[in-house]
């Protein structure tokens, strides 16, 4: 690693890293700067982008290179300071830059941030906690059947108008500016009404025509519609009606179940469905039996959060949230307008589920060192070949993945997959232990009064006059 860290821990789930960049490390960002800058820099005697690097450092100064070095290397070095720390920062970092140094010296800064908070453990194993049983309800099942009905139904012929979920045969041809445009013309296609796989207002003007009749129709491509040539142009459709067809469901009894799956009877398949959602339904509700066993666990303990780290918490969740929208096209400004909320309500709105993460992590760290957790490379090589498999079942050679161990050992990324494997195997180690319990009789004993309840209810009240 290129830095040197030392930790002080600070009061209020705090820690101060103080950390040194070695002069190589520097150096090299510093050098790294200077050719990029280089790329842009127009000098006599040079083409662009071949100014040497020491000219571009005596023409520009070696503090306005090294700052700009700087700006793109303390991310990483950041990182680099956390994993040498050790430590599960919660929260932005405040950083303080003293200086720049001088060539040959280290550079030197300060980061104070949030950590994740201690857990003093009480009963950990054994804990009761709410398990809910899988089984499937009469209404999933009829709901499943009625989806496998309008899988097998069939398309009749129908002599009157057709209606919303009805299928039109049609013949298309559609104009922009009174010229015809790629695409925009078909021949027997079928449409579903109300199904908006087309442009939106073209269906509705179908409703109420009959095979045979031709109509007109008029629509204006959205603003954001991908082929970016037509997005918001009107375009009129000349289209003519070949058939009105009607979704004929075949009947709920013993052929229905022999044609969709060869049960001998209604029953069976009806008992088939059953299963198949009670297994589906029983590992959701493992996963969340695990969450109410940690939840147990971190009942029991001893843990201080400050509120400003519930905050770092809340502000943390909705930052990683918004990542997630940005990789799947949505703009952050874009969902906070859908939800008309603020970006300060939606990190408001997270704070409780904020808190009780801050609790599972710190009672799940406190469980992994108390019962001596480790994790082997064999189960870290597992993980990565999980993560590394590919949908069609290929996995990656064993070369491969201790050559993507030994990366992730040279960039300090390995401890946070261990530690993440920990953290499942001390979720695991407690619902081994932990006691089953019906949900309702876990949600009545959570309603139950008692003393220590009562008095930290009254010491979160806040004050009003008249209380």
């Amino acid at each position: 690693m290129a830095v040197k860290t030392t930790t002080t821990e600070l009061d209020r789930s705090r820690v101060r890293l103080d950390v040194e960049v070695e002069p190589a490390a520097v150096e090299k960002e510093l050098d790294a700067a200077a050719k990029e800058l280089a790329r842009e820099m127009k000098m006599p005697g040079f083409r662009k982008g071949k100014v040497p690097a020491e000219v571009v450092l005596r023409q520009l100064g070696r503090e306005a290179v090294l700052d700009q070095a700087l700006r793109r290397a303390l991310p990483a070095w950041y990182e680099e300071a956390v994993t040498d720390a050790r430590v599960a920062t919660v929260g932005d970092p405040k950083l303080d830059l003293t200086g720049l140094p001088e060539k040959g010296d280290p550079l030197s800064f300060t980061i104070e941030v949030g950590v994740r908070p201690k857990a003093t453990l009480g009963n950990y194993k054994g804990v009761e906690a709410g398990r809910r049983e899988a089984q499937a309800t009469d209404e999933e099942i009829d709901a499943e059947l009625e989806a496998q009905r309008h899988a097998l139904a069939s398309l009749e012929n129908v002599d009157r108008e057709a209606g919303k979920d009805d299928f039109v045969v049609l013949d298309f041809v559609g104009k922009v500016d009174g010229e015809p445009f790629e695409g925009g013309d078909a021949r027997g296609y079928l449409l579903e009404l109300g199904s908006q796989r087309l442009i939106p207002g073209f269906e509705e003007q179908l409703e109420g025509a009959k095979a045979g009749d031709q109509r007109e129709i008029r629509v204006s491509f959205p603003e954001d519609y991908g082929a970016e040539q037509m997005a918001g142009k009107e375009a009129v459709f000349e289209t003519e009606v070949k058939e009105v067809k009607e979704k004929q469901l075949p009947d709920l009894d013993d052929d229905f179940a022999a044609d969709a799956g060869g049960f001998d009877s209604l029953a069976e398949m009806r008992e088939e469905i059953a299963s198949k959602i009670a297994e589906l339904k029983g590992q959701q509700l493992e996963g969340e039996f695990r969450e109410n066993v940690v939840d147990a666990a971190a009942a029991n303990a001893t843990i201080d959060i400050p509120a400003e780290l519930i905050v770092s918490k809340a502000s943390e969740m909705w930052n990683q949230a918004a990542r997630g929208l940005a990789r799947r096209g949505i703009p952050p400004d874009q969902y906070l307008q859908m939800t008309g909320k603020t970006e300060e309500e939606l990190v408001e709105d997270a704070k409780p589920d904020a808190e009780k993460a801050l609790r599972r992590e710190a009672v799940l760290a406190a469980v992994i060192e108390a019962e001596g957790i480790e994790v082997s490379d064999d189960e870290l090589l597992d993980a990565l070949r999980t993560a590394a498999t590919a949908a069609d079942g290929t996995q990656p050679t064993e070369e491969d993945l201790r050559k993507t161990l030994d990366r992730a050992r040279e960039q300090g990324r390995d401890e946070l997959l261990r530690e993440d494997i920990a953290m499942r195997k001390a979720v695991e180690l407690l619902a081994e232990h932990a006691k089953p319990i019906p949900i309702e009789q876990q949600e009545a004993r959570d309603k139950l009064w008692t003393p220590e309840k009562e008095a930290a209810e009254k010491k979160s009240q806040i004050w009003t006059p008249g209380s």
